[in-house]
């Protein structure tokens, strides 16, 4: 992660006031310079240790907006960051001194839900999303916090609660519209450009500014069994072995995460239980209630649950559980891993390194993996991993500066211990770790043909601001 810059440095402009004045001009939408209404809004990214300021920002409202917030930057030589819902855990949507591109006024949804499709632009938010589909019954698998934007989502692979059932956000993913480098207007999909559609499903925006998505529609009903239980972190050994057992049987329509943390200070939280260190299992299923009732029974059961919150709620609900442990402007950092197993010595490392958690807002989240994410051939899409059997993230997280630097520790040794158990990295979940990291996330394989395509779309890096792969 780049040091936070001071919040009063003021960029050098390598352009003069004409210029800014003629980009105004062209755009329909909105540029937003230093000192302008509205500048320390829109550079803020949700990670608050990211404090980087934009020499401009093109607020852009459609494709020709892209077209010359792009062709501007290329003339005056200025980096490019471009931001849809700013969720980047290392800050790569946002830049000092270059030009951001910001999508999010670029935030229409068009469901057909006849056909069970829907066209979703670039700037939309994953609870806008499911607010859309869910009045029709229907769904895309996308994430867990309803602030993420969907395109940095999507274009890593997209992770969510419906993964098991209908796979990842690129598997219901039917084309993209693209402006590349040079500025031209590309569409991508199975039968048109299809080696870049491969590459758009993982490689994240290493090959033009996605503006547009055309989505595949699934069932889902409004009401779905979804909620957590909650243990003293005490029994996370017992809860673990317990929960190794359960998932052997477990349907796709059931979709968990295993997440170690202090309890936080939230409503269905009693006031003696907050602040202690607790190990819960949240779930999702995505099927009948009255099945997900009969399914989740034996793992509520285990042991002495402190509390427990599953229960019939709103998908739409559901989606927002997280959203209070990840507010914006707190401060956010991620080590991630996976792993093919859940053995006895991953479960040791759980039970030693979760305990020393301190912070109210740091966390570790186990994702179950497999379901309908296994069963699609690894090499259809660009995303890697699909054998993998559970995803580490863990996150050191203060709500400022104080204890970030300790918090930040303490989530390396968690993922230090696990070095002998990781097997690949989902590149959403990567800070800036360098080459190797990225080249591990696709395995070598995919990076080099990935990197074939960076080599046609976009040979001078122009959209480096990323987990990037080199074209060179």
């Amino acid at each position: 992660m780049a040091s936070p810059t001071s919040s009063d440095t003021v960029p050098s402009h390598p352009f003069d006031a004409t210029a800014v004045a003629d980009l105004r001009t062209a755009l329909l939408g909105e540029v937003v310079a230093p000192g302008d209404n509205g500048y320390e809004k829109h550079r803020r990214v949700w990670n608050g240790s990211i404090d980087r300021r934009p020499a401009l920002i093109a607020r852009c409202a459609g494709v020709d907006d892209v077209r010359t917030a792009l062709r501007f930057a290329q003339e005056h030589q200025l980096p490019i960051a471009v931001r849809s819902g700013g969720h980047s855990f290392p800050g790569l949507s946002t830049c000092d001194d270059g030009l951001l591109i910001d999508l999010r006024p670029m935030s229409s949804i068009r469901v057909d839900p006849d056909a069970r499709e829907a066209g979703v632009q670039a700037g939309v938010l994953l609870g806008e999303l499911d607010a859309a589909t869910q009045e029709h019954g229907l769904a895309v698998p996308a994430g867990i916090v309803s602030h993420t934007g969907l395109a940095g989502l999507t274009l890593g692979g997209g992770t969510g609660w419906l993964q098991r059932w209908y796979g990842l956000t690129v598997d219901s993913l039917s084309s993209v519209d693209v402006v590349t480098a040079e500025g031209e207007f590309v569409r991508a999909s199975e039968d048109e450009n299809p080696e870049l559609f491969w590459g758009l499903r993982g490689g994240g925006g290493n090959f033009g500014v996605v503006t547009d998505f055309r989505f595949r529609l699934h069932p889902l009903g409004r009401q779905v069994m979804a909620g957590a239980t909650f243990w003293p972190m005490d029994q996370a050994q017992r809860v673990l072995y317990a929960y190794r057992d359960w998932l052997a049987d477990c349907p796709d329509e059931l979709m968990t995460i295993v997440v170690q943390r202090l309890a936080p200070p939230l409503p269905v939280v009693p006031a003696e239980l907050v602040g202690r260190p607790v190990i819960a299992v949240v779930a999702c299923y995505a099927g009948d209630v009255d099945d997900g009732e009969r399914v989740l029974r034996p793992m509520r059961e285990v042991g002495s649950p402190v509390l427990d919150v599953f229960g019939p709620k709103p998908f739409v609900a559901h989606q927002r559980f997280f959203d209070p442990s990840f507010r914006h402007g707190c401060w956010y950092y991620v080590r991630s891993c996976d792993v093919a197993e859940l053995d006895d010595d991953v479960i040791d490392v759980m039970t030693e390194h979760g305990p020393r958690i301190s912070s109210p807002l740091s966390s570790v989240a186990l994702w179950q993996m497999g379901g309908a994410v296994a069963r699609v051939g690894d090499g259809e899409t660009a995303f890697n991993g699909r054998g993998a059997g559970f995803t580490f993230n863990i996150n050191g997280n203060t709500a400022t500066a104080d204890g970030f630097d300790a918090q930040r520790q303490w989530a390396r040794d968690y993922w230090s211990a696990l070095a002998p158990f990781h097997t690949s990295v989902y590149v959403n979940f990567l800070m800036e770790e360098g080459d190797a990291r990225v080249r591990q996330a696709y395995g070598e394989a995919k990076y080099e043909r990935l990197r074939a395509l960076k080599r046609r779309y976009d040979p001078g890096n122009v959209f480096r601001l990323n987990e990037n792969i080199r074209p060179d």
